[in-house]
């Protein structure tokens, strides 16, 4: 089978290329290249898909001695994936760009593509496993419950899980990093790369303010509507925040206070205490089925973040709707956010978060 190797740069993806050609599959490495600053470097251990990346993706593909290419892909993450990030929060939701650009870029643009190249499949580095079921391929959780990144690859439709590879989900973390050591790659110690790749300092918004600019607006407690305090952009926090609220403590009781509502249309921020955040009731669009989709009222499981807990619940899925029960209530769920249902370790499908409440 020929096989499109995407190489970050990273260590996953350096062990993933050479399971692949173990394997026996004709391996070709590809490293996305996907900022439009391209001789930007990595700051510290936050950014990807930087030059240092391309050069690190390179000398493995050397090592492994298969095909190397860099496929610019800038101008399609930009659209994609950075203008959707931006959009989304100026709406005052909170998206997951992980999600949005495993959808769009990795198994969208580079799948399509490898397959108009005439290759047959996309292997990736992520924590995942597929698995050979009665209806088709399956994604399950990765072995690792620490590194299982099954959530962000949610969005995989079946015909796009019928042609990727994890090749790591059987293998804890310490394990790649110990065979990329044997391999003599060079990246076996090389830091993992976390938060979001395109805002590289972790400033989350202070990236949102240069792109958005101020927008001075009021902090309003959600219990007796009083403003108690100002901000700069509702765009900047997110459902759940604690920390850079801004608040006048001397006009609060001591109880710490957390986001309970981004009302962007008005460009306030309601804040309120812990009791107010909890929710049982999240309802979904932009379904997205890794496999027949449920039928009538399906008991699953449910997680709304990537390193969250999944939590029991009762689905159904109405058109183009998913209304989703949890059996216990769950903190800081942001419209914007992701909901993706499990059958035991299978990943039925996802769906974007339009609306979280309490069941009455």
């Amino acid at each position: 089978m020929r096989v499109v190797a995407a190489m970050s740069g990273g260590v996953d993806s350096a062990v993933a290329a050479g399971r692949m050609l173990d394997a026996g599959h004709e391996v070709v490495g590809v490293h996305l290249a996907l900022s439009r600053s391209a001789a930007t470097l990595r700051e510290s251990a936050r950014g990807c898909c930087t030059v240092e990346d391309a050069g690190d993706a390179r000398r493995v593909a050397d090592r492994l001695g298969i095909p190397f290419y860099v496929w610019d892909m800038a101008q399609r993450f930009e659209r994609d994936v950075v203008e959707d990030f931006v959009a989304e929060y100026e709406a005052g939701r909170t998206p997951n760009p992980c999600l949005r650009c495993n959808e769009k870029i990795k198994f969208a643009a580079l799948l399509d593509k490898a397959l108009a190249l005439g290759f047959d499949a996309v292997a990736t580095g992520h924590y995942a496993q597929v698995v050979d079921g009665p209806t088709g391929r399956e994604l399950h959780r990765a072995v690792d419950p620490a590194k299982d990144q099954s959530y962000v690859l949610g969005v995989l439709d079946a015909d796009q899980l019928a042609r990727s590879f994890f090749p790591l989900g059987d293998t804890p973390k310490d394990g790649v990093r110990a065979e990329a050591a044997e391999r003599g790659f060079s990246v076996a110690r090389k830091p993992d790369s976390h938060d979001i790749c395109f805002v590289a300092d972790g400033d989350t918004r202070g990236y949102l303010a240069r792109r958005l600019g101020t927008r001075p607006g009021e902090l309003v407690d959600a219990v007796s509507g009083e403003v108690v305090g100002e901000h700069e952009g509702a765009y900047g926090f997110t459902v759940g925040q604690r920390r850079g609220l801004g608040v006048d403590r001397s006009r609060l009781d001591g109880e710490p206070r957390y986001v309970v509502e981004v009302d962007a249309p008005r460009n306030r921020v309601v804040i309120g205490t812990a009791d107010l955040l909890g929710v049982d009731l999240v309802t979904g669009r932009h379904l997205r089925w890794c496999g027949p989709p449920p039928v009538g009222e399906v008991r699953l499981g449910a997680q709304v973040r990537a390193h969250g807990e999944e939590t029991p619940a009762t689905a159904s899925v109405d058109g183009d709707t998913v209304t989703v029960r949890l059996d216990a209530r769950v903190r800081g769920v942001a419209p914007g956010q992701s909901v993706v249902l499990y059958d035991g370790p299978r990943v039925v499908g996802s769906a974007t978060i339009t609306d979280a409440g309490r069941a009455a």
